[in-house]
């Protein structure tokens, strides 16, 4: 394989991982942004009387929950954030060190 040829392989790839790693930033951003959404419903919930009205929006319609059926839903959703949250952590360090690997390469 010729050097120019090698030289193009590894430029792609890096252009690959940049893309792969700009996409794990917007995951990570997003779960940012979900987790905290989640964290102040679980805030109000505090709040709120155990008699308290609480409606979930499914598709157009409003439907009626209980405060304690509401809470668990909201702490599992939290769990599962954070989960996918440091899977999303993992991946971007992975994609760094990858990225940086391969920076290398092209540049020698």
């Amino acid at each position: 394989m010729s050097l120019d040829t090698q030289l193009e392989a590894a430029t792609s790839e890096y252009q690959r991982l940049q893309k792969e790693l700009s996409d794990a930033i917007e995951a990570r951003q997003r779960l940012d942004s979900q987790f905290q959404e989640n964290e102040v419903v679980q805030k109000e919930f505090k709040l709120l009387k155990d008699d308290a009205n609480i409606f979930k929006l499914i598709g157009p319609v409003l439907v009626k929950q209980d405060k304690s059926e509401a809470t668990t839903n909201v702490n599992k959703r939290l769990d599962y954030i954070r989960s996918e949250i440091k899977r999303v952590e993992t991946q971007l360090a992975d994609l760094s060190e990858k990225s940086e690997k391969k920076k290398f390469e092209v540049c020698r």
